[in-house]
């Protein structure tokens, strides 16, 4: 979602914000722009479209050398995506300027407060609301140090909904100010500067060293002063301080003609560091935080697995390891529908919440839910420090270092193998499985790592399918059990990625309604289950036949030494035998070739696909 930016130093903040923002593109966003405080004056410029049209308007328009300033990349959601509704909105006077994150759900009630005030608003955003109010409150603040702090403190505490604010005024020049409530933002610390960033990647460049912000607090940056917190009745919060642990480095392409290609290899070494120390001295499973008892995860008799997109995928495998290690009811639900039904909840269930980024806002709001009910919860997530970890009963990181392109690779398969980590500590706790069975499963997925590394030296053939498929119009995903899911999230890359219409199935419902589509030279990838699952390869193979008969280009992806699909198979695609349950490591890698490959074909930006986000921080 939208990307911020601040900065208060010795540099050039200029460069810095613009730096931060690049660091951020990968968030997806429609219009970035940036304000600097200089001579105690405020300077602003916004551009609609990508970043390289604010870099050509300062090129041709500079703003003034300054040590403080802010920017944001804006994704929009109050107002189309122009020039006018792009961030920062100043205040009418022009001594203040914000930038946003989030939604201000009571902003028309304010607007109209405003505008009777006498407030002419020149934009359609709720953000612009926020401008004029903050200004205020700082006109009516007391003087002296730290007004534009109180003045943030005032307006928080009227505004409803989720939001991130970054704030500075032409009247404080040394200083800027940011609140949260349900969006991220961390500060990162420097020597003798500071950072402000949607997340990390926004100052990785110049400090690994990061101060977390809670729910409902101010942040209070100054030069000479240096950095406070409080909540939002201005009580002092000491905030928690934590290290990055990748540098500047992860986050560039490293030599691939894109992220996501990049994020694609650097899968076997995600899913080591996922796995890496989770075996204590004795055999036992160890997680990163777990802040409930054994005898709370033995009172469990129901698990929900909670997530969105992508994550969502992981889940509905999980759901198959988890039910066979521990025997415990496994249902997996869509974030943004949980709450909104009244699931049953209560002490003995566990919720888990997957996210990569630990700020997905549905996925949020349905933990929120769940704790009110008294459930307990446990995060999957790739960001230390996030909204998500920080407010769960447990966490499992992920460790998969920076994921830039919008599509998940990595994250997708260091979040199964997380779930997979969770259903076996599950197991072990509970007494299903002894310290020698999970370290069997653990030496399992100790072999995965260099699966996935022969996968990916075995891509080129699908490169070249890739290519020929370029101007296919849809797609069809056909797997069973553990594949099922692998199929959906194989339709849901290519919808990402190349904006082909694709549809993932459960093989066994082919002949329910989706049949009807096949004709000739209909596209149909078969995730086909390993040969040890004999029933189900044989019904497999049956559906290849079927969709065939009536003209499919068939793909279908088997183990090695998988014959029994050749005669039937227009491409086959190879991945090393592996434990049925642990089969979606390798089979969804061929899939999110094929995608990328395909969308590079039509001439698409992979990193970036049209009206997505990285992160979806509003609901």
């Amino acid at each position: 979602m939208c990307g911020i930016v601040g900065y208060v130093g010795p540099k050039d903040a200029r460069d810095v914000v613009l730096e931060g923002l690049r660091r951020l593109e990968y968030r997806g966003y429609d219009s970035a722009g940036i304000a600097v405080v200089a001579d105690g004056q405020l300077s602003s410029a916004k551009k609609a479209g990508k970043l390289a049209n604010l870099e050509k308007l300062l090129a041709d328009q500079p703003l003034p050398a300054a040590t403080v300033g802010i920017g944001h990349t804006r994704w929009a959601t109050h107002g189309g995506p122009t020039d006018r509704n792009a961030h920062p909105h100043l205040s009418a006077d022009g001594t203040v300027a914000v930038i946003h994150n989030g939604i201000i759900e009571n902003f028309a009630a304010l607007r109209a407060e405003c505008e009777s005030a006498g407030v002419e608003f020149t934009s359609e955003t709720d953000t612009e609301v926020a401008a004029h109010l903050l200004a205020a409150a700082y006109a009516a603040a007391p003087e002296g140090q730290g007004r534009l702090a109180e003045a943030m403190r005032v307006i928080c505490r009227r505004l409803e909904g989720a939001f991130t604010l970054v704030a500075t005024s032409a009247h404080e020049p040394d200083t800027l100010v940011a609140a949260r409530r349900s969006s991220p933002l961390v500060v990162g610390v420097g020597d003798g500067e500071y950072f402000l960033g949607s997340d990390v990647a926004a100052f990785i460049s110049h400090t690994r060293e990061a101060r977390e912000l809670g729910q409902d607090e101010v942040v209070e940056i100054d030069r000479h002063r240096g950095l406070s917190v409080t909540d939002f009745a201005g009580n002092p919060v000491e905030p928690k301080s934590y290290t990055v642990d990748w540098d500047a480095e992860a986050a560039e392409k490293g030599g691939y003609d894109w992220f996501m290609l990049k994020e694609i290899a650097e899968q076997p070494k995600a899913i080591a560091d996922t796995l890496l120390g989770r075996l204590g001295a004795n055999g036992e499973l160890v997680l990163d935080e777990v802040r409930l008892s054994d005898q709370d995860l033995r009172d469990i008799d129901k698990i929900f697995v909670v997530a969105c997109g992508t994550a969502y995928h992981a889940g509905l495998i999980a759901k198959y390891a988890i039910e066979h290690w521990t025997r415990i009811p496994v249902e997996v639900e869509v974030a943004s529908e949980f709450r909104y039904r009244d699931p049953v909840l209560d002490r003995s269930t566990l919720v888990v919440v997957v996210s990569q980024s630990g700020e997905t806002m549905d996925t949020l709001m349905a933990l929120r839910h769940a704790k009110d009910q008294k459930a307990r919860v446990l995060a999957i997530c790739n960001a230390n420090g996030s909204t998500i970890p920080r407010e769960s009963d447990a966490v499992l990181y992920t460790h998969a270092g920076p994921e830039i392109a919008v599509a998940s690779t990595k994250g997708f398969l260091t979040q199964l193998v997380a779930c997979y980590l969770v259903g076996l500590f599950l197991a072990q706790v509970r007494g299903i499985k002894y310290e020698d069975e999970v370290a069997t499963v653990v030496a399992e997925l100790r072999e995965l790592p260099a699966a996935v590394a022969k996968v990916l030296e075995q891509m080129e053939p699908v490169r070249e399918l890739g290519r020929s498929m370029a101007d296919a119009d849809r797609m069809l995903f056909l797997g069973r059990h553990v594949s099922f899911p692998v199929a959906l999230e194989g339709a849901l890359k290519l919808k990402e990625l190349a904006y082909i219409h694709a549809e993932g199935f459960a093989a066994g419902e082919l002949k329910h309604g989706p049949i009807a589509v096949v004709d000739e030279g209909t596209p149909v990838v078969i995730v086909v289950p390993p040969r040890a699952r004999d029933l189900l390869h044989a019904k497999v193979v049956s559906n290849i036949q079927e969709v065939r008969a009536r003209g499919a280009r068939t793909i279908v992806i088997a183990e090695e030494g998988d014959e029994d699909v050749v005669p039937y198979a227009d491409h086959v695609i190879r991945v090393p035998r592996t434990p049925t349950l642990l089969a979606p490591v390798v089979t969804t890698v061929p899939l999110q070739v094929l995608a990328c490959e395909i969308a590079d074909s039509r001439g698409l930006d992979v990193d970036q696909p049209r009206n997505l986000a990285k992160s979806v921080t509003v609901e």
